[in-house]
């Protein structure tokens, strides 16, 4: 009980530092620093910092805390659901920012400047939380310390088993993300929590349900078992093409790309009557005007 007490000060924390963070950033950098560059990579490295101590319970906390896999996931739930409230409008995904520009709502600048912000954003808080454990401050982080030398593979299924996971839970949280845009937030967030904290619990085993380039790479490109070649398959195209999936799929196109609909029909707004006109209203439609040679 102790280690969880533990960790739950460290989510605590770590969310309370980064939003401190954010609002001074939010004060004293201009607005579009802050939407691109400071905003994604504080709220990246409170995405990664969270996952890295839940990993820790994860793998760690059934059998030398007892913990059980309802905790789990209701730790998930909340911790996604406090990420949606602080966020403030940032992704900490690098998918999503290339769905914002592929849906033409992002310039290729600003996606790239949020997607370099997420992956620095990603590896200090890797940094920052590794040093945190070595202060041993409960058992599991003792643990944890001596094993993060030579950490194990999120992958445990094949490379293409484990790409078609990751893409068809990336293809189902952009799907709702796209449907749930325009909803009010105190709906979106606790649907978009829900539907994490499933997908952790079914593709976990798999390839821990990252659907995130950026925290995947932070988390286990450098660990052995498998080539980063490999990873990048399963972590970067694999979401990726999820992604562009969940786009045409609700759009019909890539708004970027293409300006024609290459799934849905489009109706047109003016419905053309149909059926024999009167004879009147056909003499009033097309009117005549014979002029002779008399003078008016």
């Amino acid at each position: 009980m102790a280690s969880l007490n533990v960790s739950l000060s460290f989510f605590f924390a770590t969310c309370a530092l980064c939003e401190v963070a954010r609002r001074a950033s939010k004060a004293l950098l201009p607005a579009g620093t802050y939407a691109n560059f400071s905003r994604e990579a504080v709220g990246t490295a409170q995405l990664a910092a969270c996952c890295l101590e839940l990993r820790v319970l994860v793998e760690l906390g059934p059998w030398a805390g007892g913990f059980g896999p309802d905790l789990l996931l209701t730790l998930v739930f909340l911790l996604f659901v406090v990420h949606g409230v602080t966020f403030d409008g940032a992704s900490a995904n690098p998918t999503v920012a290339l769905q914002e520009f592929l849906m033409a709502e992002a310039s290729l600048p600003n996606t790239l400047l949020k997607v370099v912000a997420q992956v620095l954003g990603a590896q200090a808080a890797c940094a920052l939380t590794q040093h945190c454990w070595t202060w041993e401050l409960s058992e599991l982080h003792l643990l944890q310390s001596l094993m993060a030398v030579d950490c194990s593979s999120t992958l445990r299924t094949s490379v293409l088993q484990g790409t078609l996971v990751e893409g068809a839970c990336t293809f189902f949280f952009h799907l709702s993300l796209l449907h749930l845009q325009h909803s009010l937030l105190v709906y979106r967030v606790p649907a978009l929590a829900l539907l994490v904290t499933l997908m952790a619990y079914t593709a976990g085993p798999y390839t821990s349900a990252f659907f995130n380039p950026a925290l995947a790479a932070s988390v286990t490109f450098h660990c052995s078992g498998n080539t980063l070649l490999e990873y990048a398959h399963v972590y970067c195209l694999g979401p990726v093409a999820g992604m562009i999936l969940a786009v045409l799929l609700h759009q019909g196109h890539l708004p970027r790309l293409f300006q024609r609909n290459l799934l849905y029909r489009q109706k047109n707004k003016y419905r053309t009557p149909r059926g024999k006109l009167s004879p009147g209203s056909a003499a009033t439609q097309t009117p005549t005007k014979e002029y002779s040679g008399k003078k008016l």
